[in-house]
């Protein structure tokens, strides 16, 4: 092992954004919990039953916006018309639904800010000193403009995000696709690239990928969980890895 924590013959470091280098994955959840509870709401009245936190870790974490929609109200037996990626917030379809979280959330973070993960940044900081490639690979559309808030976008040399995504045509996490497209770019095999990620999503994205090394990191205590994902290792910060992070 290395001093960054890492099997020695690992040449890349694929991150994901929210919960690894931000704090937008409680954002994120708090603007799901409020966009169901109101549709739930809506449709079912005052006896509905509201959207957990283990709602959000099981069927939303990690995934595009329009599959979390989908599998979240699958997991409710509810099913929307699909619609398109410029329905407006107001339409009952998948994509309005979707936009209209998007919405919740863009407002939480322009009233809040976004705050980084000090120890995931000295992290990648001491990563590329050391020569290393980085990626950030999200399922987030918002990723450039999250990034440039916490000038950090020029500490990764590849984004694949929900845009760079859609492009391409490439299917979101539990999928492989998106991180083996960001270690194709960085020229890297996946043996030889590292993943790390806070949704049980992105392990199961690891683990059908066969990269070298995956890294969960744990912010909510779901620890266990992300061994049974396919964690090759548990942090609750990178600092743990080292790296005089």
């Amino acid at each position: 092992m290395t001093d960054l924590g890492l099997p020695d013959d690992i040449l890349a470091c694929l991150f994901d954004l929210d919960g690894v280098v931000t704090r937008t994955a409680v954002v994120h959840a708090a603007a799901w919990k409020e966009t169901f509870d109101a549709f739930l709401r809506e449709r079912d009245g005052d006896a509905f039953r509201p959207f957990t936190d283990a709602d959000y870790d099981e069927y939303v974490d990690g995934l595009p916006r329009a599959d979390g929609v989908r599998t979240f109200l699958a997991s409710r037996g509810i099913a929307l018309p699909e619609g398109g990626p410029g329905d407006p917030a107001d339409v009952r379809t998948v994509h309005g639904l979707g936009n209209r979280k998007n919405e919740r959330l863009l407002a939480r973070i322009r009233t809040d800010g976004v705050a980084p993960y000090e120890g995931t940044l000295r992290y990648l900081a001491a990563v590329r000193a050391r020569g290393l490639r980085t990626a950030i690979v999200s399922s987030s559309a918002n990723c450039r403009d999250v990034l440039r808030s916490i000038g950090a976008e020029d500490l990764f040399d590849v984004r694949i995000d929900g845009v760079v995504a859609a492009e391409r045509g490439l299917p979101g996490k539990p999928r492989p696709d998106t991180f083996l497209a960001a270690a194709h770019d960085l020229g890297v095999e996946p043996p030889r690239a590292a993943v790390f990620e806070d949704a049980l999503a992105g392990m199961d994205a690891g683990r059908a990928g066969h990269f070298g090394y995956v890294v969960g990191v744990d912010r909510v205590g779901q620890a266990d969980a992300l061994y049974a994902h396919g964690a090759d290792r548990v942090v609750t910060d990178l600092a743990e890895l080292g790296g005089d992070a």
